[in-house]
């Protein structure tokens, strides 16, 4: 009985000197995944990805109010502004909010194209955003490829507009006292290309020399096809009078 009773009190000393060794916020089981505090794991990693290396990776920031967030590797992508904004060894001075996201006093609805292309290296731009406001953000973050891929998007849109319109002219006579008149009542993008005078021998009664004023409108093709409609309509009602 006497062994019996110290082996048991040999065993219940070596269990309380393990509950001693491993007092709170130590690690248990020698798992390096979770770590106990208090009672409760908290995991170290989640889905293979450090929680210290997470935080480090993601960057907030505000333009203009507005939050948007990226990751470190994409605002290095090129040698600019925002790489240097977010660099540890202090490139550039900036603040930041309550939050911590940097702070970034420009006009947030043209930061979008600016993250794209350092996200993907191609332009997009949605619908209702100026690609000259573009260009200009383009030019102030220092992304000289971003530059050029918009100055081309502008190229080819002017092109495609001129290819879409039209120059329409229309001769106007008129007298000498009414020139000043006319070209100030010229609206709706007609404008004055050329003033002829008629030759001298020729007069009004009133003896008021008359000219042949050249205007000019650049239109649609919308517009063409409306005016043909309306030659059409008219040669209809012409010949519709002429059988009648």
């Amino acid at each position: 009985m006497e062994i019996l009773t110290a082996s048991l009190q040999r065993l219940k000393n070596e269990e309380a000197g393990q509950n001693t060794a491993t007092g709170p916020g130590e690690r248990l089981n020698g798992s390096e995944d979770s770590t106990e505090y208090n009672g409760t794991a908290t995991p170290s990693s989640v889905n293979g990805f450090s929680r210290k290396s997470s935080a480090a990776t993601w960057v907030s920031l505000n333009v203009g109010g507005q939050i948007f967030q990226t990751t470190r590797s994409t605002l290095t992508r090129e040698d600019g502004f925002l790489s240097k904004l977010i660099r540890e060894d202090g490139g550039l001075a900036s603040d930041r909010d309550e939050r911590g996201a940097y702070l970034i006093d420009r006009d947030p609805q043209y930061f979008a194209p600016i993250l794209n292309y350092l996200r993907h290296g191609k332009l997009v731009v949605n619908p209702g955003i100026s690609l000259e406001g573009v260009l200009h953000e383009a030019d102030f973050y220092n992304l000289p490829g971003l530059s050029h891929l918009v100055l081309e998007k502008i190229k080819v849109h002017k092109t495609e507009e001129a290819q879409q319109r039209k120059t329409v002219y229309r001769v106007l006579q008129c007298h000498g006292e009414e020139l000043t008149s006319f070209v100030s009542a010229l609206s709706d993008g007609w404008r004055l290309d050329q003033l002829v005078p008629v030759a001298s021998t020729i007069y009004t009664t009133d003896g008021q020399k008359e000219y042949l004023c050249v205007v000019s409108q650049e239109c649609p093709h919308s517009f063409f096809n409306d005016e043909r409609e309306n030659m059409d309509r008219a040669k209809l009602l012409q010949q519709r009078a002429r059988n009648n």
